[in-house]
């Protein structure tokens, strides 16, 4: 009994050493991602991914040099104002919601977008999650078309897409005709075997 215990315990052991967690975000610059042509909405500050419009309010998204199959990625977001419309975007359009849907005209944050479909399934108890204007933790699992998504520590959604892709870069978007700023840190993410 003792052996198969010892062996088990090797054996998880193993199992969670393969699980390394990734910064892809390095707090110091944007060398994990595409940065956009003429860049001036993305920025690294004092260890913070500073997400701001432009003069002409054009919507941008970055994405991260390398695409992922199953994943889990955690970040910590900030919404500086209130006209927050961002997002992160899973290996395609897909996205996890983070601020207020442009279309509905009410905060969405947590809630998978599938463009052409909307909000296909709103997140529940996020009005009392969220922290507006400081910082909150969104952690999101995609195993294939499976997305679990947590806000602040609690489980608000699982979602099954129909238009997951199965493999992709994972992207942070400022939406466009907004004039907003959103900042992200602590931007981590496992891959999932």
């Amino acid at each position: 009994m003792n052996k198969l215990l010892l062996i088990l315990g090797i054996l998880i052991s193993c199992n969670l050493s393969a699980a390394e967690v990734v910064k892809i975000f390095n707090e110091s610059d944007l060398s994990n991602w595409k940065t956009p042509k003429n860049n001036i909405w993305w920025k690294a500050v004092d260890g913070t991914l500073v997400c701001k419009s432009g003069p002409k309010k054009q919507g941008s998204i970055l994405w991260t040099k390398k695409e992922y199959s199953d994943f889990e990625v955690s970040l910590k977001f900030k919404m500086v104002t209130e006209e927050n419309d961002s997002g992160v975007h899973i290996r395609n359009k897909d996205q996890i919601q983070i601020g207020i849907s442009g279309s509905l005209k009410r905060d969405m944050t947590t809630s998978p977008y599938i463009p052409k479909k909307g909000y296909r399934k709103e997140s529940v108890g996020v009005k009392e999650l969220l922290k507006p204007r400081d910082w909150n933790s969104m952690k999101i699992k995609a195993v294939g078309p499976v997305y679990t998504i947590w806000l602040n520590g609690k489980q608000v959604n699982e979602y099954t897409s129909t238009t997951a892709i199965e493999k992709g870069p994972i992207g942070l978007q400022l939406h466009g005709n907004r004039n907003m700023e959103i900042h992200f840190k602590d931007i981590e993410l496992i891959e999932l075997d």
